[in-house]
Order: structure tokens, then C-alpha cells, then sequence
């Protein structure tokens, strides 16, 4: 059941409009008829608010390993009845989504689809946040026409994800996918491979990502180049990273680190053009987003050994299709898009989607960045 005290401080703090403006029921200039009929508007304003309320408001958890968390306690405080993942449904799947959505007013989204159909077959939703930095699995045009807010949480995972890059990177250039095998098949197979310290990582995109992953690069004495059109000077400058165009970053880097958002711009930037001008034998590695590789033309190269190997996180389809010609190849290290999960990640991504969708619900607008739709919008109401 939704706490009382709830409805009535967001009902004093919202009025009828989102976000804030209160309803002033006595004071200078108000005679006793309009006081009357001010707490009238007022006492009827609550009941329909709690009326709908006590209906509506459901909150589906999603995300992975979404059952534990700060989020659970910080929902359910605030009165929502919360929803996981029905047993045996695929949330990949439109129909087990929408019916796994059913009378939710707020998400806690993962990586699942939020299609233009999902959208306009779940009428109680209000907003998605999504728990992490990408959005592309939802359909913010749709949201836009039913007035649903797309939220994500940045500054959480960075360190988690440039600790990824960083792994990958590492397993790639040792072999360690083959060199673990060998030892259990009962093969003793030692030869040399190139020292990663005084080689070249270029890392495309130099946000909070992408910056995580330079400072760590630079300890393991790489040379970082970087391409990014709004890169911050400062930080390159105070870590020795040369600012140079995608070009040259491909044709110096042993080693390609993709960090780009996915745009209409960056789809399939990594294609048999792109691949074309990288070193012969350098790696590439991503946990940005899957989109960003022609997967078909990533298998060419690395069969034709332009490219040595590759560490992927992420993909054009997810979960990897189980006939992905990417599981054939042995000079390929695969983990299921999991870059952004360690235990701290997880405690801080689910914890600020919950206080997002209480604050919401209370009438206090998203922080700026957090917020990825609806831009200047005034007379939002839950």
C-alpha cells in the first residue's frame, strides 16, 4: 500500500502541473469563500491522485541481477509494487516484454528493446531508466509522442567498463583464450608475443570512458592517441594523448578501442573501409556498443589476418546468435556485455535509477545529464 504522507507531500509539491508550483490554500488576499473552495480543489485533487495511484503504480525491474540492489528498498518505501522478469519469458521478444510490462508505470530497463510497438502498448508507462550510458535500444521518438522520459545513469560504470577494455586488451595480446586450452587439452605450447608496454592504443571517443581507459593505458606505458571531435585538451594534455584525426588513429594504433556512442554517424564506423586502413596485426577491442562493427566484414579481416584479433562486449545482436561466425574464430575473445558490471557499478547504476523514479514521482525533474528525451518540456505530469 502507498504511504499517505507520499500522495500528500508530492500532492503539495507538485499542484496540478509538473514540476513544482504549490497551491496556496489561505493567506494575504484570500477571503474565506475562496479559502472553501481552494480546499476543495485540493481534498479533490488528492483522491483522484490516490485513486489512480493506488491502481498504477507498479515498478518493472529489468535490468540484469536487477532482484538485489539499493533500488529495491528505495522503491518500495516509496509505495511501488515492484515487477521482475516473469519465469521462462524472453524480454527480447515484443510480446513477453509487453506482457511482462502490464500496468507498470516506471522501468528499470537493461539492454531490451523498447520498440515503437513496446511503447505504444504499455499506456501506464511514464519513464524508462535505463541502467547504464546507452539508449539506443529505445525507441526516443516514440517516447517523445507519449510523453515517456528515457533516463540513464552516467558517471557509475566508467571504471568498470575501462577495466574490461583493459582485460580484453591484455587476453587478446597474450593469447589467453588459446594459451588456457592448450594447458587443458594437455599441450605444452610456449612462444613469444609482442610487449604491450611502447605500443600504440588508439582510443576512439574520449569521454568519462574513454578517459578511464588512457590513465590506464598510460600505466602500462602504452602511447595513447585519441580521436574525439569535442575531446577535453586538458586531460590530453596532461596525460600525453595526441589529439589526432580517425584516420592516422587507425593507421598508428596497435591496438583500436571503440568508445563512441551509437549515432545514425557512428553505425558500422568499423567497416572493411575502415579495416582496410589499421595496421596489419593490430587488435581491435569494443565495449561500446555493437552497432558500431559490420560484424561480416570484422570476420573477413580477422580471417584474412589483417587484423590479429579482436575483444568484443558487445554486438550487432544480442544475446550473439548462436550461429555467429564470430564463435568459430580462435583469435577472438567474447564476454556477454557485461563491461559495465562489477559490484560497485551495479549498487551505484540501480541506486540512482530508484531515486530518479521517486524523485519523478515526487515532482523533481531529472538531473540534466541523466536525462535523454523531452528537452525543455514544463508541463510534464506523472
Amino acid at each position: 500500500m502507498i504511504p499517505i504522507s507520499l500522495h500528500l507531500e508530492r500532492m503539495h509539491s507538485e499542484k496540478i502541473r509538473f514540476p513544482q508550483a504549490k497551491l496556496r490554500l489561505t493567506g494575504p488576499g484570500i477571503d474565506k469563500r475562496e479559502c472553501w473552495r481552494r480546499n476543495f480543489v485540493w481534498q479533490s485533487l488528492i483522491y483522484s491522485k490516490l485513486k489512480k495511484d493506488f491502481h498504477m503504480l507498479k515498478a518493472a525491474v529489468f535490468s540484469l541481477n536487477g532482484e538485489e540492489g539499493p533500488h529495491i528498498a528505495t522503491l518500495r518505501n516509496a509505495g511501488f509494487e515492484l515487477v521482475f522478469k516473469p519465469e521462462g519469458s524472453d524480454l527480447w521478444r515484443e510480446d513477453d516484454l509487453i506482457a511482462a510490462m502490464a500496468g507498470c508505470s516506471a522501468v528499470i530497463a537493461g539492454s531490451e528493446p523498447y520498440t515503437r510497438r513496446v511503447v505504444e502498448n504499455c499506456p501506464e508507462l511514464r519513464i524508462i531508466a535505463r541502467s547504464g550510458v546507452g539508449f539506443d535500444a529505445v525507441d526516443l521518438e516514440a517516447c517523445n509522442e507519449k510523453r515517456i522520459l528515457v533516463t540513464t545513469t552516467p558517471g557509475v560504470n566508467h571504471h568498470a567498463v575501462a577495466e574490461h577494455t583493459i582485460s580484453l586488451l591484455m587476453g587478446v595480446a597474450r593469447d589467453f583464450p588459446k594459451q588456457d586450452q592448450h594447458v587443458r587439452s594437455g599441450q605444452w605450447i610456449r612462444r613469444a608475443f609482442p610487449r604491450v608496454m611502447g605500443t600504440s592504443l588508439g582510443i576512439v571517443g574520449l569521454g568519462r570512458i574513454g578517459q578511464a581507459v588512457a590513465t590506464r593505458a598510460r600505466g602500462l606505458g602504452m602511447n595513447v592517441v585519441a580521436y574525439d571531435p569535442f575531446a577535453n585538451k586538458e586531460f590530453a594534455t596532461e596525460w600525453q594523448i595526441e589529439l589526432v584525426s580517425l584516420d592516422d588513429l587507425y593507421s598508428r594504433s596497435d591496438y583500436v578501442s571503440l568508445h563512441s556512442p551509437s549515432t545514425p554517424e557512428t553505425v558500422h564506423m568499423i567497416n572493411r573501409e575502415s579495416l582496410a586502413k589499421m595496421k596489419p596485426g593490430s587488435v581491435l577491442i569494443n565495449t561500446a556498443r555493437g552497432s558500431l562493427i559490420n560484424e561480416i566484414d570484422l570476420v573477413a579481416s580477422l580471417k584474412s589476418g589483417h587484423l590479429r584479433g579482436a575483444g568484443l562486449d558487445v554486438y550487432e545482436v544480442e544475446p550473439l546468435p548462436t550461429d555467429s561466425p564470430l564463435l568459430e574464430l580462435d583469435n577472438v575473445l567474447l564476454s556477454g556485455h557485461i563491461a559495465g558490471l562489477d559490484i560497485e557499478s551495479h549498487n551505484g547504476m540501480f541506486g540512482m535509477c530508484g531515486e530518479i523514479i521517486v524523485a519523478l514521482y515526487k515532482g523533481q525533474w531529472p538531473a540534466a545529464e541523466c536525462l535523454q528525451n523531452l528537452p525543455g518540456v514544463t508541463d510534464w505530469t506523472w
